[in-house]
Formats: structure tokens, sequence, C-alpha cells
């Protein structure tokens, strides 16, 4: 009985050698759950631009909009689990919106997790004339005015808006939050002087501050930023040891993808954030490279997830259902 035993778990591992071996024999098709154009679409293509090289099969990026990222994960999640459909994963649908609402899928048991493929740091920013030339003075100065300041986001329950309710709470500030329906419309109130405060992903503010429209005083990320290398983290500059906060960007896959497969896109994802030519673009879009194992990024989607419920029950944030 021992060894009809052994014999079936070496077929099964021979089977399983052969499946990631010979995958991918067709093209990969790799759901985006936002329209063209944001962070998570821009570094989706990006990655499976270098996959395709590297596997010498398609990775074909289908961009599948609505409910907040919602439509597109649910539909990944319902697919055949193996390897030839993708998500392109982020902190919105997976780590943020099933602390806020009921989703069609649960982000830590429907999905197999890749890897990351980039990290979006933030950023404090504020009008230019705002009195306060650092980090330091800027917390003093709205600590010591309670209600009498704005930050704005891109919404409530947004990725900015929590980022800004964690800096918040952390270094002691009271101020009013004004959400908008998305980062541009705050950022140009922002620049009209509408609004004191935001904190705002790097891509979206970089041009605004190296054109001098508007103050920076730290990025919301425990290192440096390689798009504002000259701009320290907020943990240090404003004197909040601990403020460390980025949104995520992975490939995950459907629950049940077989593990080689899963692995092998995870080490090929590893080997292009080694790219000179993919770090330069993602620095010109104000992201970080960021890649990790599937039992790393499990961990992470784990540990993102508590850590975004939990800012959201401090703050007592909710949204209209």
């Amino acid at each position: 009985m021992k060894t009809i035993h052994w014999l079936a778990a070496l077929a099964l591992a021979i089977s399983a050698s052969a499946v990631a071996q010979t995958y991918p024999n067709k093209p990969v098709k790799v759901i985006v759950p936002w329209p063209p154009g944001p962070a998570t679409d821009v570094s989706a293509r990006i990655v499976a631009q270098k996959l395709q090289e590297a596997l010498g099969q398609s990775f074909v990026v289908e961009n599948k909009p609505g409910a907040g990222g919602a439509i597109g994960s649910e539909m990944v999640a319902r697919s055949a689990p193996d390897g030839y459909t993708l998500l392109a994963a982020s902190s919105g649908p997976i780590s943020i919106m099933p602390n806020l609402q009921k989703t069609p899928y649960d982000s830590l048991k429907d999905f197999a997790p890749v890897s990351l493929i980039a990290a979006a740091p933030f950023a404090l920013v504020t009008h230019p004339s705002f009195p306060a030339s650092n980090a330091k003075e800027f917390v003093a100065l709205v600590r010591a005015n309670p209600d009498k300041y704005t930050f704005s986001s891109s919404g409530t329950g947004a990725t900015a808006h929590l980022f800004s309710e964690l800096f918040n709470s952390m270094a002691q500030l009271k101020a009013r939050h004004v959400p908008y329906k998305g980062s541009a419309p705050a950022i140009t109130d922002l620049i009209g002087g509408q609004i004191d405060y935001t904190i705002e992903t790097v891509a979206a503010l970089v041009s605004h501050v190296k054109s001098g429209r508007l103050k920076v005083y730290g990025v919301t990320t425990a290192r440096r930023s390689g798009s504002m290398p000259d701009v320290p983290p907020l943990a240090e500059a404003a004197g909040i040891p601990g403020y460390d906060a980025a949104a995520w960007i992975g490939y995950v896959a459907p629950a049940g993808t077989p593990r080689e497969v899963v692995s092998r896109l995870s080490a090929e994802v590893q080997k292009a954030m080694q790219s000179a030519d993919l770090r330069e673009r993602y620095m010109a879009l104000g992201m970080d490279p960021a890649a990790n194992t599937p039992e790393e990024m499990a961990a992470l989607m784990r540990r993102e997830q508590e850590r975004y419920g939990s800012i959201i029950r401090n703050a007592n944030i909710k949204i209209e259902q």
C-alpha cells in the first residue's frame, strides 16, 4: 500500500513539473480592473511585456473596469485556475474594499498570490504659501489649530484618505476631510488654494512639485522614493517613527492555480525587476519596483487587509452603500 502511495506522489510530482516546464503554451490574459492609464494599468503592462519576452508567449492586458475594481477582480476569481488568467491586483479592491463593503470575492481565499510588481509611495504636499518650512513645523502648526485646516483625498475610503487618516492620527492632528471624485480635482483645488494639504501618490504629484506649484514635506514610505530622492520620509522629517505606507500593486491568479506555475511566474517577475530599463520607466512614473515570493505576497495581503481595517475602524470611516 505504501508503494502505491509513493508511486502516486511521484506521478503527481512529475506531472506538476511537466506543467511548469510547458507553461505557458498559449497566450495569457492579464485583467486590469481599471480603465487604461492609472498606475495599476501601466505597471501591469510593463511587467506583462517582460514576461512575454522571457516566456515566449503573449501576455495580453485587458481592461475590465467598474465597481471600484470589483468587476475585474471577480472575473479572475471565477476563472479557470490554470495560469492563463491573471489579475493586476492592488490595495483598493483587495485590501481596502473588503473592510468597507461586501465584495463578490474573498480577497484572501479566492486568489493565489504571485508577486508584487510595484509599490506606489505617497507624499505630503501643500500650496507653496503654506506657512511651514518643513514637516515638523507643519505638524506643530496643524496640531496647534484643531479643525482649522482641511485635507483632500480622491474619495472617502480611498488609499489617499486612509494614509492621511493614519498620518493625522500618528501626528495627533485634527483636520477636516474634503473628499473628491478622483485625485485630479483634489490636487487642482490644492494648487488653487481651496484646500490646505493632501497626501497623494508621488506619481500624481511629482510634476507639480518640480514646477513649484506644490510644496512637498516628505514621502510616506520608510525609504526615499526613486522619483523624489531629495525628499525625506515623513517618519524622519515629521518625527513620526513607524509611519510607513505605500499602495501595492501585484499579480495574483485564481485560487487553485498549480503551485509550480505560480512559482515560475513569480521567479520571472523577480528577474524583471532587476532590469535597468524597467527601473527607469518606473522612476519616471513615480513608482518603485517591487517583487516577492508567493508566500511573501500572501503574508503582505493579510497584513495590509488587517492594517487598513484598523485605520478604517479607528477613523470610523463609512461609505454609502
